[in-house]
């Protein structure tokens, strides 16, 4: 272990400035240790990003959503004075299918071939939901059988048609940035039985709801904000533009290598996404099966198109500004982002999954003109009529590499999922995919952190 002199000491070290990285030290620091955090980028929020509209208005290019039950991330929230306020505008929605748009109000898109098949699936889906145990899916009672077949093979051994599919695939779309067919039904099951809390049985309803439901509310001023303010509140201890080489551990301690120089500590926490983990240099190196696990977590593969307005014109037609599109659109579930106080009118479609893979590597403004022709679908030619066009592509963010979660094909939770979280010496882990619930969102990530920082506490 080295011992040069210009090595910086620290009670703990965590790794990572998203969400779970800040919470962790947040709760080290309150309970008076000393801490560092070192940051790959040179900003605060990891998966969490603010897009400037200017004149002090903000639009998400990353997570955005929060709603019932995520009770961590809104408690924390309210701690450092950040606000939230209702995602949902008034207006009916737009389904569209195969090109013909049709309005409608509530959850329920008016597809009457597809509807008893949705119906049929959200029943099954909460019965085998309700078995998995969300801290251990891999011991769920037909855990081996679930994790040996994908999701799509599960939802159409239940009889499920192809278009019944196609409605599933719309929310994986954004919740997976992929298909039924990139996740085992073990993985897919599990995600749908975190959508809850230790009172609240997690239900695909609350997962993919708007009001009541995941999509309830946003963060005023933008969801990075907490982020940021976290890191105010730490006042000096997050080391940006810190990417980490090298974790080194041996009987006196931890030594970690980084691009802003070297720290010796006692203990560490990573908050990085497994994938990303597992690309750091190890010495001793990682126990193969936590590093074969980490390797089997890749993300899915997401864009977020956001399209700015002068004003949100679509209100005055009645329309909500929230779109889902089937039969070969690009963008396959898109919402209004316009800032609380009306303006400027903000639509945001998310790319993913197959689409993604269809259009990323296509000319961005021949992939931009694809984009405001699925917004017309849902609120007219006046689509075209832009200010300012962004794209979020989180495949292409070097300290990501995908989005907007870790999903799991078959045979990877039933083989490795025991290692998840399990400690490596001094060495911690937290994130998103750590979490027993909310597993991938905002809520997750404090979740873990603070489960970190209460392990780190009882080693210490």
């Amino acid at each position: 272990m080295s011992s040069a002199q210009n090595e910086n000491r620290a009670d703990v070290v965590v790794i990572g400035a998203g969400l779970a990285g800040l919470t962790t030290a947040r709760e080290l620091v309150a309970a008076g240790r000393s801490v560092a955090v070192l940051e790959a980028r040179d900003r605060v929020g990891g998966r969490l990003l603010n897009h400037d509209l200017g004149d002090g208005r903000v639009t998400e290019v990353g997570g955005q959503f929060v709603g019932p039950t995520q009770d961590r991330v809104l408690a924390l929230a309210r701690e450092v004075g950040v606000d939230t306020y209702r995602a949902e505008v008034p207006g009916d929605n737009v389904y569209v299918h195969d090109g013909r748009a049709r309005r409608f109000s509530g959850h329920t898109p008016p597809d009457l071939l597809a509807l008893p098949d949705m119906g049929i699936a959200l029943a099954r889906i909460a019965q085998a939901a309700a078995k998995i145990p969300p801290h251990a899916p891999w011991q769920a009672a037909k855990a081996r059988e679930l994790d040996g077949m994908t999701y799509e093979t599960w939802l159409r051994k239940a009889e499920l048609t192809g278009a019944g599919v196609d409605l599933v695939n719309i929310f994986l779309n954004s919740a997976y940035g992929g298909e039924a067919r990139d996740a085992s039904a073990l993985f897919s099951l599990w995600y749908v039985a975190t959508f809850g809390d230790e009172t609240h049985p997690g239900t695909m309803e609350r997962g993919t709801g708007t009001t009541g439901g995941a999509q309830d509310s946003r963060f005023t001023g933008g969801s990075q904000l907490v982020a940021q303010r976290l890191a105010v509140e730490l006042d000096g201890r997050v080391h940006l533009s810190a990417p980490v080489r090298r974790i080194g551990q041996d009987t006196t301690g931890v030594t970690v290598v980084s691009d802003a120089g070297n720290w010796h500590t006692e203990q560490v926490v990573v908050a990085v996404p497994p994938a990303l983990a597992a690309r750091i240099v190890w010495d001793p190196l990682l126990p193969p099966q936590q590093d074969q696990l980490f390797q089997r977590l890749p993300f899915g593969t997401l864009m977020k198109c956001v399209a700015v307005y002068d004003k949100p014109f679509w209100r005055a037609d009645g329309l909500s500004g929230m779109g889902l599109l089937r039969g070969g659109s690009p963008i396959r579930e898109m919402f209004d982002n316009t800032p609380p106080d009306g303006g400027p009118g903000v639509l945001m479609g998310f790319l993913g999954g197959k689409e993604w893979r269809r259009w990323a590597h296509r000319p961005a403004r021949e992939r931009r003109g694809a984009v405001l022709r699925s917004f017309a679908q849902v609120v007219g030619e006046r689509a075209f009529d832009t200010v300012d066009y962004v794209e979020r592509d989180w495949t292409a963010e070097r300290w990501t590499g995908g989005g907007p979660t870790s999903v799991a094909a078959p045979g990877v939770l039933t083989g490795f999922g025991e290692w998840l979280g399990r400690r490596f010496g001094r060495v911690h882990w937290a994130g998103a995919e750590f979490s027993p619930y909310w597993n991938g969102f905002m809520d997750g990530a404090v979740r873990s952190g603070q489960s970190a920082a209460t392990e780190v506490l009882k080693q210490s």
